[in-house]
């Protein structure tokens, strides 16, 4: 795939070449393949988590967790498309995945929490797969973020943080006070508890 294209053109072209079958699968195991880098194709993961190929959204879900079970984010910052014998660019403009539902249990007295994404991935909230969120400079509110695998992250709905916020609690951090929710053990810091607005 090169000069921004996939050889034999078209998207159905592309997904031959990734193994697209038309069945569901599991991340490919994308971490321990190291091949060459053939350039960029001109697919794009919008902010709102649509995904575009040759500037036209890609319709078919099962064509989309195709691609998202070989999406790879190197250190470089950059998303890949990664195969065992060829490494795409694509263009990702906030993160690749959405979380889109939130589940809670009780394991050993403690609470769990579980994102679903709009990729299939199910994600347990815990120091591997940590919380993160980061204030929007365009209003000034939350953008949270989980860690899905590798370096691949899925943006939280604001639904899905309405719901972590009825979750919350409120826990020291460096002597502040913070408010923010805790699974499997941890404690996830939203914001300064003297801040709590920026919630809303």
């Amino acid at each position: 795939m090169k000069g921004g294209t996939a050889a034999g053109g078209g998207i159905a072209s592309l997904a031959a070449r990734l193994g697209a079958d038309g069945s569901t699968r599991g991340p490919a195991p994308v971490e321990r393949w190291n091949p060459p880098f053939c350039g960029d194709i001109d697919m794009r993961i919008a902010a709102d988590g649509t995904w575009f190929y040759g500037g036209t959204p890609i319709g078919r879900e099962a064509m989309v967790r195709l691609f998202a079970s070989v999406l790879r984010r190197d250190e470089d910052g950059r998303t890949y498309l990664v195969t065992p014998v060829e490494k795409c660019g694509i263009t990702v403009e906030d993160v690749p995945f959405l979380a889109v539902d939130l589940a809670t249990e009780s394991r050993d007295g403690e609470t769990v929490l579980a994102l679903s994404t709009n990729v299939g991935d199910v994600v347990v909230v815990d120091r591997d797969h940590p919380l993160r969120f980061v204030v929007d400079p365009t209003n000034q509110g939350l953008k949270p973020y989980v860690l899905v695998r590798g370096r691949l992250e899925a943006r939280l709905t604001r639904a899905v943080l309405h719901e972590l916020v009825e979750l919350g609690e409120e826990a020291e951090v460096a002597g502040v006070p913070w408010f923010g929710v805790r699974s499997a053990g941890v404690f996830f810091p939203m914001a300064p508890a003297a801040d709590l607005e920026r919630l809303a």
